[in-house]
């Protein structure tokens, strides 16, 4: 509990053995639940997740969106702390996050990396979320600094609200496009960013190419897979025991 108020933090896991024994090495101890989603992993993700004290749910669904999903239905928490299994991200900002969004009564938090990076991020990749965070401000009408950020706070209340529609790594531009266009109290905040524990799973030509689609798609199409209606579906989730 933090302040009265219980906290979930959801990780989706693919192979990420090594970086989750990084992120649970200093993971808050107020945290109430930290669900590590293994998404078809072949290294000992479940196994290390189970040992450091994670609720490991399993997700056939292949995809970063997916995992999520499937996170997001089994957190309990008034409070989702949503970031990668990685070790790039944070935890000690956790309580900073939170103050921040309990004075300001927000909805809604995602974290910039733009400003603090401590990392070897290449050209290719800094222009390409460049890119994606233009399309997202034309298109949408709103503007932050990272519209890729794989971090983010928000009141597990909202869910229901959103219509989240990605399996893939689309699905981190699309929580913001939502939080921010609905009437939701959001706001961006920044965060330092380290570099990745293991191996990356980002192809930068062929996830930037289908996050710009998607983003077209979102604008123009019709799609209404909302998350509530996702949970009522036949699940391919199973709770590792």
């Amino acid at each position: 509990m933090y302040k009265g108020r219980k906290i979930s933090v959801v990780l989706p896991c693919y192979n990420e053995e090594e970086g989750l024994r990084i992120v649970m090495s200093d993971m808050p101890g107020f945290v109430d639940e930290v669900i590590a989603v293994d998404n078809n992993s072949v290294d000992r993700t479940s196994e290390v997740a189970k040992e450091l004290g994670a609720i490991v749910i399993q997700e056939r669904k292949q995809g970063y969106g997916a995992a999520y999903k499937a996170g997001f239905r089994h957190a309990t928490g008034d409070i989702i702390v949503a970031m990668d299994a990685d070790g790039t991200y944070p935890r000690t900002f956790i309580p900073v996050l939170l103050d921040v969004m309990f004075e300001l009564d927000l909805d809604f938090i995602t974290c910039d990396r733009t400003g603090h990076k401590l990392t070897k991020s290449s050209k290719l990749r800094v222009f390409g979320n460049w890119v994606l965070g233009v399309a997202m401000t034309l298109l949408f009408w709103f503007r932050i600094h990272d519209s890729q950020s794989g971090m983010w706070v928000f009141k597990r209340s909202i869910l229901p609200q959103l219509n989240l529609t990605s399996d893939g790594m689309a699905f981190s531009e699309e929580i913001k496009i939502e939080a921010f266009t609905k009437g939701f109290k959001a706001e961006e905040l920044p965060i330092y960013y380290r570099d990745r524990a293991g191996e990356s799973k980002l192809n930068v030509w062929r996830d930037g190419v289908m996050n710009l689609v998607f983003l077209l798609k979102k604008r123009f199409g019709r799609s209404r897979n909302t998350l509530s209606q996702v949970a009522q579906s036949n699940s391919t989730v199973d709770i590792a025991k």
